[in-house]
């Protein structure tokens, strides 16, 4: 039979290993992978412009040339592939730093994708937004939906079986810009089909874009440019 000196000892080291646990480093809170650091190491010493009208995002944002699309020298992409809410939040100086005109923010596939709840994802980016607001109080923001996804492809698994998720987002980003005066753009029924998924006409993998998809984004933000 062990001695209450044993107990005592095995005591203090399953209090030990459960504080150790429980405060684990979370994942977004580790160093970030690395495009992201070459991506955001380049926008640190990028020249800011006059009047910028910034596309803040992930690998949506990141994949489209938006100066050409929209034919505006004004226009910059901040978009990095991969990106969630807790990078955006990480990065969000090198974004206000110019003081931008506009600001197009679209972010939080990739926080489902990894596990964080949809909540979460919601409060991340009314940080996001509240911070620019702040930091830069002229800017304007246009807050857009996240885009519809589609589980049909064979591709990103964890990202096109949210669906749900991304409604409920999208429901909770409308009603928060709804009561903060923010333009919101609901790209979503733009891109979905009757069943909610990405329409295949505007994608090849479920999840990103193709040109149709791009032209059609350009057509529904190239009236909040000016």
């Amino acid at each position: 039979m062990p001695s209450l000196k044993h107990i005592f000892f095995l005591v203090l080291a399953l209090i030990a290993f459960v504080s150790l646990s429980c405060h684990e480093t979370p994942e977004h809170e580790q160093t970030f992978y690395p495009y992201w650091h070459q991506k955001a190491s380049l926008f640190e010493l990028l020249p800011d412009l006059d009047s910028e009208i910034v596309f803040l995002g992930d690998s949506l944002t990141d994949g489209c040339n938006w100066s050409e699309m929209l034919q505006d020298p004004r226009v910059v992409n901040r978009g990095i592939s991969g990106d969630t809410t807790y990078g955006v939040l990480a990065r969000l100086d090198e974004v206000v730093e110019s003081k931008p005109m506009k600001v197009f923010l679209m972010i939080g596939i990739n926080d489902l994708a990894t596990g964080t709840q949809a909540k979460e994802v919601v409060y991340n980016i009314k940080q996001i937004v509240k911070a620019m607001h702040k930091k830069s109080p002229d800017t304007e923001i246009i807050l857009q939906s996240l885009l519809p996804v589609n589980k049909d492809f064979d591709f990103f698994k964890n990202h096109t079986s949210k669906t749900e998720h991304i409604i409920r987002i999208n429901r909770a980003l409308e009603n928060f810009a709804r009561t903060n005066e923010i333009t919101y753009l609901n790209l979503h029924p733009l891109f979905a089909t009757k069943e909610n998924k990405l329409h295949p006409d505007f994608t090849n993998d479920g999840l990103h874009l193709n040109g149709s998809g791009y032209l059609r984004w350009k057509k529904a933000v190239e009236k909040h440019i000016n």
